[in-house]
């Protein structure tokens, strides 16, 4: 992560000149598979609410909104461009075909339902729109899960941003970390759920 932080220390100047604007075209970006962290954009985002030039909900709803829109966008380009175009040209723009593999094997096990749980997971939350464009998906369903996904994710990198202050950028070492610590919740929610349509087989 090194050599991006030049590039890096440049969104945030960006995002600071934009206000709400910036957080919600950062969000865009980064949804519609462009290798942009929403990492470093939420809780920059935050750390703009800790020095009170933006409202806490005002910066989650601008990324909440920014992230639903960029999906949009990667729906559309599964559902018009297809699978055979996404394996052709998905390496130009950072889609790589063992990503689309990995979220073509979420969405064909888990259903429209991945689309909502898989926006708290790292590298699929990004990808996971263009299967869901390819199968065609129902879009009004597609945006609800969207949004709702994308929620928690913003309040919970905005407050992270805003609890820490001038230090915003001390959650830099801990975003493998926090990672893994959302994939085992999502983990365990899931087998509960399996569990439970399992169970209800039986009787």
């Amino acid at each position: 992560m090194d050599f991006l932080e030049p590039f890096l220390q440049q969104v945030t100047v960006i995002i600071a000149a934009l206000g709400y604007w910036g957080v919600g075209i950062g969000m865009a970006i980064e949804s519609a598979n462009i290798p942009l962290p929403s990492e470093v954009i939420l809780p920059f985002g935050g750390y703009l609410v800790y020095t009170g030039r933006l409202d806490f909900w005002g910066t989650v709803l601008a990324g909440t909104v920014g992230g639903t829109i960029g999906s949009i966008g990667s729906y559309y380009l599964g559902s018009i461009g297809g699978r055979p175009f996404l394996q052709k040209y998905g390496r130009y723009v950072g889609i790589s075909e063992s990503k689309l593999a990995l979220a073509d094997r979420w969405f064909e096990r888990y259903g429209e339902a991945t689309v909502f749980f898989t926006r708290l997971m790292p590298i699929i939350r990004t990808f996971i729109s263009l299967p869901a464009g390819i199968a065609r998906m129902n879009f009004k369903k597609f945006v609800l899960y969207t949004f709702l996904g994308s929620l928690p994710w913003s309040i919970l990198l905005v407050y992270v941003g805003y609890a820490l202050g001038q230090n915003w950028q001390a959650i830099k070492p801990w975003f493998h970390r926090l990672d893994f610590l959302v994939v085992s919740i999502l983990g365990l929610v899931i087998l509960y759920y399996l569990w439970g349509k399992m169970k209800g087989r039986r009787y």
